[in-house]
């Protein structure tokens, strides 16, 4: 799949953390429910839906913090899944609600699936400019 690089590599510097705290339960029980924690559900949506993606509509950040087709396909997947969650939920619901949702599990599953996606894609451009194009 092409690699369109990064215009924005200080927005991928926050979509990448953001997917992979999506993908881990555990972070999220631990951070995201610990009232002492700047990182809560609040903070990841705005990171993927408002200020540095889209992931609604994340077609235009294709080599803006998005590197490849795939990655697109995976982020609207995981926006289609969190929206479906969040429609599920009542109004005002905290992050505690949203992690006990049984469709919260298909929200984290596409996470990781786009977590693996993203780091394979970094770690490959990060040793082709390491060690030229041919690598």
């Amino acid at each position: 799949m092409t690699d369109h690089g990064i215009e924005f590599p200080v927005s991928r510097l926050h979509v990448v953390p953001a997917v992979l705290a999506l993908a881990t339960p555990t972070w999220q029980r631990e951070v995201w429910l610990n009232s002492e924690e700047f990182e809560d559900l609040d903070y990841i949506v705005h990171v993927l839906f408002d200020d540095f993606c889209d992931a609604d509509d994340p077609a235009p950040w294709l080599g803006k913090s998005l590197r490849t087709e795939e990655e697109v396909a995976l982020m609207k997947e995981l926006g289609a899944a969190y929206s479906a969650v969040e429609s599920a939920v009542s109004p005002g619901a905290g992050d505690e609600e949203y992690l006990e949702h049984p469709a919260w599990a298909s929200a984290v599953a596409v996470a990781a699936k786009l977590a693996h996606v993203m780091v394979n894609n970094d770690l490959k451009a990060a040793s082709r400019q390491h060690y030229g194009e041919e690598s």
